[in-house]
């Protein structure tokens, strides 16, 4: 079993490791604080304006999803912050969570040449590493955030910004277990991306939290288009739910799927708290549904840290020949009795 914890704005966190997540403020001034000891023993190189010493580094950023759907556009706004502290020139691309799309898109970034590529990991190991290779030949720094590439960053580097996925999801289904007094013989419904390479490790470590708990779990497949657009996935939840009408629990596979949690409910004709629902992520629109009762347990991996710091590290690689930078932002959990805390940095799309 996993530590449990709580951090000094009241957010529940559970880690392997006892970490505590850090959260968008904290995590600006540790920033901020390891820049100002950075030039502190390097004065003389690091001389000049703070705001600009990435200045002259070209990168193309992949936000992931549509812009300004509730995940991307988190994601986009920490990469806008480090742009703007930093001072490199940023291209920035949106890829409607597709993964061929995404893929092509890479291709291009990478003939275009620039300094550094910071790309979603979604097409997974085997479709990126030819052009991980090509990037590789070509001089270009990568780094990869929210679905991390083992495989890909083994055989020509680069760093990870994002949730640590298998632990995620087991860490986030045993907090269910503990929190809904969960036992032998419920049934739980859990929405992931299997068969897509890669990402459904964090959704399938939920399903086997529950299975090691004695519990009957259904895996549905979440379809790539509902990370942009939720509603499709409602004829897959009302179909679920009519195979397993005595489910306790439905878990979703993001944000944008929890956000729509009322929804989903109302389709099935369930009130607020007839039924589970926890899932991944934070948004104003989560917040929303925990105020009014619709959701019940999230894991936070804070996408504002997988914009910013994927830009931090592309620059002080490019500058200073540092080595890449790879960073846990997940293991925090928001519930009903936590989420107020956070809520101001959600609506302002930081959290």
């Amino acid at each position: 079993m996993t530590d449990t914890e709580f951090d000094a704005t009241g957010a529940l966190h559970v880690g392997l490791d006892r970490r505590t997540l850090l959260g968008a403020g904290a995590a600006g001034a540790a920033l901020a604080l390891t820049w100002g000891r950075l030039r502190q023993a390097y004065a003389a190189p690091l001389a000049g304006p703070t705001p600009s010493w990435g200045s002259g580094v070209h990168i193309r950023f992949f936000a992931g999803g549509n812009a300004g759907d509730l995940f991307a556009s988190i994601v986009f706004n920490g990469a806008k912050q480090a742009e703007t502290d930093l001072g490199p020139t940023v291209d920035y691309i949106f890829s409607g969570w597709d993964v061929s799309m995404m893929t092509d898109q890479l291709r291009q970034a990478i003939a275009a040449g620039p300094d550094g590529i910071a790309m979603m990991g979604h097409p997974g190991d085997d479709a990126l590493m030819p052009l991980a290779q090509q990037a590789h030949d070509a001089g270009i720094l990568m780094e990869y955030q929210n679905v991390d590439l083992p495989k890909v960053r083994a055989a020509y580097g680069g760093g990870y910004i994002g949730a640590d996925l298998m632990p995620q999801g087991i860490a986030l289904g045993q907090q269910a277990v503990q929190s809904f007094n969960l036992k032998a013989g419920d049934k739980a419904i859990v929405f992931g991306a299997w068969g897509q390479p890669g990402r459904f490790f964090r959704e399938e470590g939920t399903a086997q939290a529950f299975e090691q708990a004695g519990m009957t779990v259904d895996r549905v497949v979440s379809p790539t288009g509902a990370a942009a657009d939720p509603n499709q996935l409602t004829p897959l939840v009302t179909a679920a739910y009519l195979r397993n009408p005595d489910s306790k629990l439905i878990c979703y596979a993001g944000g944008q799927q929890l956000s729509s949690a009322p929804i989903y409910m109302q389709a099935i004709g369930k009130g607020p708290g007839e039924l589970v629902n926890i899932g991944y992520d934070l948004s104003a629109a989560v917040i929303d549904a925990f105020a009014a009762g619709w959701v019940q347990l999230t894991s936070d991996q804070q996408p504002f840290l997988q914009g910013y710091l994927p830009i931090l590290s592309l620059c002080l690689s490019k500058k200073y020949g540092m080595s890449s930078l790879t960073y846990d932002t997940g293991a925090g959990f928001v519930t009903p009795n936590n989420y107020q805390p956070v809520a101001e940095l959600a609506k302002a799309g930081i959290r």
